[in-house]
């Protein structure tokens, strides 16, 4: 499948009081690797409003396997999954020096025709199109 990486460095505002990255700031990191995926596919936000679509997180899952800490470098990985139904992206948090697992994460999207508000179930060709073409 299709993957991008961005890396980030965990910054004193990400902190909580205990000195780990807050998980709450853990979706803003997904957000941008997701970005970086959507990007390589050619299909992010402003393609998917033009191509007449919105596209909600309707499902967002996450497994803590070791905080982050100030100044940690990570790697954060967006694999997509799934596409032809429904967006699902997996990702992976890791250390950027060691490659070790910090988190583990799954977004699920779903296709929601605009203005109408009617929920697609299939995924519209505008999206379909751009990843077969990556992936052949």
């Amino acid at each position: 499948m299709i993957s991008a990486e961005i890396e980030l460095k965990a910054q004193f505002y990400d902190l909580d009081p205990m000195q780990v990255v807050w998980h709450g700031n853990y979706p803003r990191f997904l957000e941008e690797a997701r970005c970086a995926l959507l990007d390589k596919i050619g299909y992010n936000y402003p393609e998917m409003e033009r191509s007449g679509y919105a596209w909600p997180i309707v499902d967002m899952r996450l497994k803590y396997v070791r905080p982050i800490r100030f100044a940690q470098m990570v790697r954060v990985i967006a694999t997509l999954a799934e596409y032809e139904n429904r967006l699902r992206i997996e990702y992976r948090i890791l250390d950027a020096q060691s490659g070790e697992t910090l988190t583990k994460a799954t977004t699920i999207q779903l296709a929601v025709a605009m203005p109408s508000g009617e929920l697609c179930l299939e995924t519209p060709p505008a999206l379909v199109d751009r990843v077969r073409r990556l992936l052949s």
